[in-house]
């Protein structure tokens, strides 16, 4: 459309669905997203069922922060040994597709690239700490997402997700 007119779901308040590109299991990393910049979501503790993290890395330096969901630095992130940023960036590839979150992060890598390679690009470069203050947004967001899930199904339209993707064909 390059006359700049606007296709009909430009027009609309609803998006297409871009599906998984492949199932993920959610108990490990609940939540990931590539949003302000990074990709950042909620991973579970391996050890304490009541903790989970939110963890990040920054899109172009790949600085890296997890910390509990109390705000207390993760004990493993150092460099990167931290397996919630490795099971972070795994789920991001089964969520998105590794060529998309190497795109949105700027990894350059050679050839197929896959979670491992991905992790392997960025730690090449001994990227530092990042700032962990966008944790308490991310993991609202997260609990937002799980409010949702404790409503009772309905058809009827919910003013806060106005902007939600449909499957409904808009005309």
């Amino acid at each position: 459309m390059g006359d700049g007119a606007l296709s009909v779901w430009e027009k609309s308040s609803t998006a297409r669905v871009v599906p998984s590109a492949r199932p993920r299991k959610l108990a490990k990393v609940p939540f990931v997203e590539l949003a302000d910049g990074r990709l950042q979501g909620v991973v579970s503790s391996g050890s304490d069922i009541g903790r989970v993290y939110v963890s990040s890395v920054e899109a172009g330096t790949y600085a890296f922060a997890c910390s509990t969901n109390n705000n207390r630095p993760c004990g493993g992130a150092h460099g990167w040994s931290c397996n919630h940023i490795r099971a972070l960036i795994g789920e991001a590839v089964l969520q998105y597709g590794a060529d998309r979150v190497a795109r949105y992060l700027k990894v350059e890598v050679a050839g197929e690239a896959d979670a491992g390679t991905l992790t392997d690009a960025m730690t090449s470069t001994r990227p530092a700490q990042g700032d962990s203050s966008a944790a308490a947004q991310v993991f609202s967001r997260f609990l937002r997402h799980l409010a949702y899930l404790e409503l009772a199904p309905t058809t009827a339209p919910l003013p806060e997700m106005h902007w939600f993707p449909t499957t409904r064909a808009v005309a």
